[in-house]
């Protein structure tokens, strides 16, 4: 059996873990820039409160209601995250971290009669040891376990922990879940399979295996047979991302070349990270950089540039190299650049470059030199050593607006709390 456990509003979560005054109060998290909602209490929630909305939209809701908003703490909810991962650990010999909040754990180890009970007991366990609510699913799949963890999430008569172990409960639980909330189901299937009038998880479980693979190919078939209780999908064989972005927005336009290299460069090392963990590289990158559409009093440029790579890399220091000398080539002096971005390309499974001939670069001691400064991160938190071009300037508080971070209190001695006796 599977056990799912999933973080509830898990931004929100880790910023009450210190602000304990804010249960039951509207709290929101927003995305980088202060821009639109990332995270929200269930208060929020219920002020309805969309996941995604721009914050300017929903100004005087906050205002009214008395929303609390916090910018994104990543430092912070990477450690916490960390930490509730460490605990779950401690309680499988089979694990597998699926996203910052959630992983998937065997627990066959325990009873079955006893397996609810000792996933509530670890629910406790987490909240009391983290402060971070949990939820769990138990199911014979993966996709199923991710069903259950929803409707432990949902009604508090689960204790934070359900289960789906009979057919019986397989059928009720897939009745009244929506086919758009199964783990697998994008946009796309969705509106494909509505289309074909199908609108419960339990519709396209009941129909034909031929049906689910000429509606949505191998992968619906996949999903098809998890929500049937077979155990089909392993985390390491899910698609890798054709593309990697990281973009911004910036809250002052940028003119400074320095600066602007600055910020590109840090977006390379970012999704060079993403790519090592999943273990491919890239043949291909695109820098890009524009002033704001809406500014018709000021020059407007578009800086765009793609670089073909003579050896498929994810090595950061050599993505970062190329992605500036891009942007040098095709940066406009004086232009007020509003958001830039880098995109990684062509990507293909590491073990499957091709040696150059003519390269010259050690690649073995360069990819051994970025293990170690990947095992420095993960041991010490993100950011711990940075490239000489990612190192911020004097100037780098105007880029992005963050007017409601929370302090770094599990990274930063200067964030510690302190208590005094009185």
């Amino acid at each position: 059996m599977y056990a799912l456990a999933d973080c509830n509003n898990f931004f929100v979560s880790c910023e009450r873990v210190f602000r304990p005054d804010l249960e039951r109060r509207p709290v929101i998290v927003l995305s980088g820039n202060d821009g639109c909602v990332v995270s929200r209490s269930n208060e929020a929630k219920a002020l309805g409160i969309k996941m995604g909305v721009p914050l300017y939209q929903i100004r005087t809701i906050v205002e009214q209601a008395g929303v609390t908003c916090f910018s994104s703490n990543f430092a912070l909810y990477g450690d916490l995250s960390d930490r509730v991962m460490s605990i779950i650990r401690q309680h499988t010999s089979h694990f597998e971290q699926y996203s910052i909040d959630e992983c998937f754990f065997h627990i066959d180890h325990i009873p079955s009669d006893r397996q609810k009970a000792y996933c509530e007991q670890l629910v406790r366990d987490i909240r009391r040891g983290v402060g971070i609510p949990v939820s769990i699913g138990i199911a014979s799949s993966k996709t199923l376990a991710k069903v259950a963890s929803k409707y432990a999430k949902k009604y508090s008569g689960y204790h934070g922990v359900c289960e789906i172990r009979t057919d019986e409960q397989r059928v009720k639980a897939l009745h009244d879940f929506e086919i758009g909330d199964v783990w697998g189901i994008g946009r796309r299937a969705k509106a494909k399979l509505t289309a074909a009038g199908i609108t419960t998880a339990l519709q396209f479980a009941e129909r034909s295996d031929a049906f689910a693979r000429n509606m949505l190919h191998k992968p619906g078939l996949l999903i098809w047979q998890e929500l049937r209780g077979q155990d089909v999908i392993d985390i390491t064989d899910l698609p890798m991302k054709q593309s990697i972005t990281t973009s911004r927005t910036f809250a002052s336009a940028i003119s400074d070349r320095t600066l602007l290299e600055e910020q590109i460069a840090d977006f390379c090392a970012r999704c060079a990270r993403q790519l090592r963990m999943q273990h491919s590289v890239c043949q291909q990158l695109f820098v890009y950089a524009h002033t704001s559409a809406f500014r018709a009093d000021m020059e407007q440029h578009y800086l765009s540039e793609i670089v073909n790579l003579p050896v498929a890399t994810a090595n950061s220091q050599e993505l970062i190299t190329y992605a500036l000398a891009a942007l040098r080539r095709a940066y406009r002096a004086g232009v007020q650049y509003k958001k830039a971005g880098v995109v990684l390309m062509k990507i293909i499974p590491e073990n499957a470059v091709v040696p150059d001939l003519f390269d010259t670069k050690d690649r073995t001691k360069d990819n051994r030199l970025q293990r170690v400064l990947d095992h420095i991160d993960d041991r010490h938190g993100k950011r711990t050593i940075l490239f000489g071009s990612q190192l911020p300037s004097s100037d780098s508080a105007v880029v992005y607006k963050n007017d409601h971070k929370s302090p770094l209190y599990t990274t930063d001695i200067r964030d510690v709390i302190t208590v005094k006796a009185g």
